[in-house]
């Protein structure tokens, strides 16, 4: 997991950009797509409404574009989707299945932690679905509740033979997406759902990718790590900037993609702050921020000045009323800084 030190990643926008337009996430995910559509004639994409564009209109205008055999509805069975989109994909194909709620992938769980993850392994190189991507809208909304606010991710990275991605605006949203559809092993992609039209960005217009398995310095810092993914990647740079105004420097790691993760890059930024702070929306217990704690603890042990903390969701359905208090803000997480500099 951890190798030869490497120069640390900043955050910037693809090299050699030529042009970009303004897009928000939900833009960025259809030019994703309707790139991959237009450059692999073996592309695919479906599920529930897909043809219509999808509950968040992600897929608007793709039938249009390539057609119903291209682009189609599925009946809404998420076992169903999964199944067919393996199979697909074992044909040397691509196929980009999208689960309309992350919340409703439990009933294709089978399919992905059995089948797909498995399929290389169990063939013996032999055969394998490396053209399958799973999209997944996810997380808090505002407005969810408890069948539509989930983050699942964690399930999944419990997974060998998988891997998990989450963006955290446009500009990574497009270039993860076409990383993740390209790669050569099954992804699931989570789209944080919040940031669909909250988040804005100039997004280079043509085809461009970018790498998984490289966490991010989204901003420098030498008092504390905040450590996020997807939306509470946001969350964690108001707090360091809340914490910044009371003179407390608050260096900001984007994991971008949690399976693999970038330890290394997570581990030399504890090494200098020796603090660290993990932070997600889903449920604190068994959540990947134990991962990522654990791993803090067993290689930096010796720099640690305070134990590791996650400020992460309360062990609880995800509530409706109460949402404003489940979620890990950054009134939560910038009260954990303070703790941290204190002890």
């Amino acid at each position: 997991m951890l190798g030869k030190k490497r120069r640390r990643k900043l955050s910037s926008v693809p090299e050699a950009v030529t042009a970009t337009k303004r897009m928000n996430l939900c833009a960025a995910v259809n030019d994703a797509l309707r790139i991959t559509l237009k450059k692999d004639d073996s592309s695919i994409v479906f599920g529930e409404d897909v043809a219509f564009g999808g509950v968040f209109r992600c897929t608007s205008e793709l039938r249009e574009q390539f057609g119903r055999n291209r682009v189609f509805n599925t009946p809404l069975s998420e076992q169903g989707i999964v199944g067919f989109a393996i199979g697909y994909a074992a044909m040397n194909c691509t196929a980009v299945a999208e689960i309309q709620f992350a919340d409703y992938i439990y009933p294709a769980f089978d399919q992905i932690v059995n089948e797909a993850a498995k399929y290389r392994y169990r063939s013996g190189g032999m055969f394998n679905v490396g053209g399958l991507t799973i999209r997944a809208p996810c997380g808090a909304v505002g407005h969810g509740g408890h069948y539509h606010s989930q983050s699942p991710e964690a399930y999944f990275c419990h997974t060998p033979g998988l891997k998990v991605v989450m963006p955290r605006d446009p500009i990574r949203a497009k270039g993860l997406l076409l990383s993740s559809i390209r790669d050569p092993n099954p992804v699931i992609f989570f789209e944080p759902k919040i940031l669909y039209r909250s988040v804005v960005a100039e997004v280079p217009v043509e085809d461009y990718t970018i790498p998984l398995e490289t966490a991010e310095v989204v901003r420098p810092g030498k008092d504390v790590t905040l450590i996020g993914w997807g939306a509470q990647v946001n969350v964690l740079m108001e707090t360091a900037q809340l914490a910044e105004a009371k003179g407390v420097s608050c260096e900001v790691i984007d994991l971008v993609s949690l399976l693999p993760w970038d330890a290394e890059t997570v581990v030399e930024s504890v090494k200098r702050t020796g603090k660290a702070i993990v932070s997600h929306e889903a449920p604190i217990t068994n959540g990947f921020g134990a991962e990522v704690a654990a791993t803090i603890q067993e290689h930096c042990f010796y720099n640690l000045e305070a134990p590791v903390r996650r400020i992460c969701g309360f062990d609880t359905p995800f509530p409706l009323v109460h949402e404003k208090y489940y979620l890990p803000n950054k009134w939560r997480c910038v009260e954990a800084v303070f703790d941290l500099v204190a002890a």
